[in-house]
């Protein structure tokens, strides 16, 4: 009689075996039925619970024995993404109230550096931008020095007074976006006594540069919930309360109008708007209404002279231009066309000047700019020469200009800065983000393709390559995906990918239903009841890739995050065998309970984004069809890499952290399921700019391990169980 050997002990201080939380029923309830859910138990609002953190440690220390193997190669690629960034960098300065206004970095460290210097009349840019400027630099906010002592840091707002003499910040300790107030007194570096607690980063100074107005947070579901006046040198607690948010469904925002004539109150849910206004002068700041909000109604509003210029979906689903009187804002027999609405053209985003018009424009996938003279001597749009790209507006703080700010990328051209001449089309180059090492744009390939859906509908999707990679059918795909909230993923330059794509992977980005790449209807059809088409359409670009032989069957990896998250978790249960590996960052994943309970961070604002299951049984079904944890089932996973941030406010951690428990406990296969969490932050994970690149230099060595694709020389000691 044989027996088999007993495995070997693992050594001090490695866990023997993946860990796997224990199983305790508890029931979620809903009008539309009883879910029992083993591992409710994981969730602590408090996040102090020490079983707890001790599973999420376990968790840690589990995938850092499991790639233990891959250390070389992760500094390997650490050095590399690293090595491409520019150390001693520095934004464009933009000019504002008499100041040029910029961020920069210095060799070595992880924050920026936020200055200004003084400008003079007529002073314009080169490409040679700092140099061009002779009035010496400010320094606004040293980032670095503020963030000593602390896991997490970032500065999440800046708001100079319209005198120039103050600034108001906020910034955050902890990755939860619980943001801190401090005003800075700019003539004397020193900072004044006025804190105030968890508040929003909008922030809009009045006129009298002594008033401040900011958005106070529900303290348990984050929400903006009331905007209040602070006046310098009186407490907090006395701080006038000027709007309260009575609607859950709606985000709140404060901000000054471009011509700093106004400030703005604005709620948004995800198909109605709402502005109020004041005049920045007025000490009593008495807001007015624009226009009321109506259910499918949005709108954004920008003043230039006597009117207000709108962006509007009223009886236009792809948006148009229209202006009107400011006094007979409220009436719309009084808005006029300036851009009308076109069916196969998406209009995002708009910015005012005296003698011009620049409108950001979806059409044909990509993201374009329009200009347009308000006498009528002209419309155009900026034109390019590569078939996949992206043009965003830039800050152009001044109206009395002809100079657009715009930004050109690509996914082979790095983030480019012109001043664009709206007259004579005459671009002058700012700056080209710098990539250090041997990088040349030559070398690599773009293209935009159109892969057919199961339902008949063309899916766009960009492609980068290296350009002596075999387009035969043996290259290995990584390919992203989002599709939720109407965010469009533009095919931008990432110098991290050259670090794949080098090795022979190409990259993909499938613009799947719910984002807005086609306009609103590509959005519509990718939420609420329809949101299955987000998932098939990303399976459905894997297939056509590989049916046209651009990547290899075997050798297809994933990666998303937040509700792209939920598109990966999706993805795992409905098409496990379409891909090698998956990555999962922050995910979405357990739908149906998370928008059943109200008190969870951003649950009441997303209700017409994934529907309401307390109120509407086709909701709930709807949701329960897909959701990645209620359908995680007995069958073989893909390899997995999922990641989450203990202080995470848009995804709560547990959501992740029950998903890979019952993965462990219901799959059928032993493939590495490995996972990442952040005990120092929340949704945007680590806020130094070098840091954040060990995770993804961990992501990379992960993906080429399961590809098959590490060189020996790049492994340490024996490659453990996953």
């Amino acid at each position: 009689m044989s027996r088999s050997p007993r495995p070997p002990a693992a050594p001090a201080g490695r866990p023997a075996a993946a860990p796997q939380a224990a199983q305790r029923p508890h029931p979620v309830v809903s009008p539309h039925g009883t879910r029992i859910d083993p591992w409710y138990w994981l969730r602590d609002d408090d996040r102090e619970d020490p079983e707890i953190l001790a599973h999420l440690r376990a968790e840690n220390a589990w995938r850092e024995q499991a790639l233990a193997h891959l250390a070389g190669l992760e500094t390997t690629l650490y050095d590399e993404i690293v090595g491409r960034i520019k150390q001693d960098d520095a934004s464009v300065p933009v000019r504002h109230n008499g100041w040029w206004y910029y961020t920069r970095y210095e060799t070595g460290r992880e924050y920026p550096i936020y200055a200004r210097k003084r400008a003079t009349p007529g002073e314009s840019l080169s490409p040679a931008t700092h140099a061009a400027i002779a009035a010496p630099e400010q320094l606004l906010i040293d980032a670095n020095l503020r963030a000593q002592g602390k896991d997490f840091y970032e500065v999440a707002s800046l708001e100079v007074s319209p005198d120039n003499r103050l600034l108001a910040f906020t910034e955050d300790h902890v990755g939860r976006r619980e943001y801190t107030l401090r005003i800075l007194e700019l003539d004397t570096g020193l900072l004044r006594a006025d804190t105030i607690h968890n508040v929003e980063p909008d922030l809009a100074w009045s006129d009298d540069n002594r008033s401040l107005l900011y958005i106070e947070k529900d303290p348990q579901t984050l929400l903006g919930k009331r905007v209040r006046r602070h006046v310098l040198d009186t407490p907090p607690g006395d701080d006038l309360l000027v709007y309260e948010q009575e609607d859950e469904a709606f985000y709140l925002g404060v901000e000054r109008s471009k011509s700093d004539r106004h400030i703005y109150i604005v709620s948004q849910s995800t198909v109605s708007s709402e502005y109020l206004w004041a005049d920045a002068a007025d000490p009593a700041l008495q807001f007015r209404m624009a226009l009321p909000r109506e259910r499918d109604h949005e709108y954004q509003l920008e003043h230039l002279g006597e009117r207000f210029v709108i962006r509007t979906n009223w009886q236009a689903s792809n948006f148009r231009i229209m202006e009107a009187p400011i006094a007979s804002i409220g009436d719309r027999s009084t808005w006029r066309d300036v851009i009308p609405h076109r069916a196969d053209a998406f209009i995002a985003g708009f910015d005012v000047f005296d003698r011009f018009l620049a409108v950001s424009e979806r059409s044909g996938a990509l993201r374009k700019l329009r200009i347009h003279a308000w006498d009528g001597s002209l419309d155009r749009l900026i034109d390019t020469d590569e078939s996949a790209y992206t043009m965003a507006l830039g800050a152009s703080e001044e109206t009395d200009t002809d100079l657009l700010r715009f930004v050109y990328s690509s996914l082979t051209t790095p983030a480019t800065t012109w001043d664009y001449d709206m007259r004579s089309g005459q671009r002058t180059l700012l700056k080209r983000e710098p990539v250090l090492g041997d990088f040349d744009s030559a070398r690599y390939r773009t293209e935009l393709l159109w892969a057919p859906a199961r339902d008949g509908a063309r899916i766009p999707v960009s492609l980068l390559w290296h350009r002596d990679t075999p387009q035969d059918g043996s290259a290995p795909l990584y390919q992203y995906g989002y599709g939720a909230y109407g965010a469009s993923q533009d095919p931008v330059f990432r110098s991290s990918l050259l670090s794949l794509v080098d090795r022979g992977f190409v990259y993909a980005i499938a613009h799947v239903r719910g984002g807005q790449e086609l306009g609103r209807a590509w959005y519509d059809a990718g939420r609420l009841l329809h949101k299955q088409h987000s998932f098939d359409d990303f399976v459905d670009v894997t297939r056509f890739l590989v049916r046209e032989r651009r990547v290899a069957a075997d050798r297809v990896f994933a990666m998303g995050g937040s509700a792209g998250g939920l598109l990966i978790g999706t993805i795992a249960n409905q098409a496990p065998h379409d891909y090698r590996a998956l990555i999962a960052h922050v995910p979405f994943v357990d739908i149906v309970t998370t928008m059943l309970d109200e008190s969870i961070p951003l649950t009441t604002n997303e209700y017409d984004e994934w529907g309401n299951p307390a109120t509407s049984r086709a909701a709930y079904d709807g949701m329960l069809a897909y959701s990645p944890y209620d359908n995680v089932v007995a069958q073989d996973y893909p390899a997995m890499l999922v990641t989450t941030g203990l202080w995470d406010s848009q995804v709560q951690y547990w959501e992740p952290v029950k998903w890979v428990a019952k993965l462990r406990a219901t799959r059928t296969n032993s493939a590495a399921l490995l996972m990442r969490i952040n005990l120092e932050a929340g949704h945007g994970g680590k806020s130094g700019r070098f840091e954040r690149y060990r995770e993804v230099a961990e992501e990379f060595a992960f993906v080429l391990d399961q590809a098959g694709l590490v060189p020996a020389t790049s492994q340490v000691g024996d490659k453990p169980p996953m």
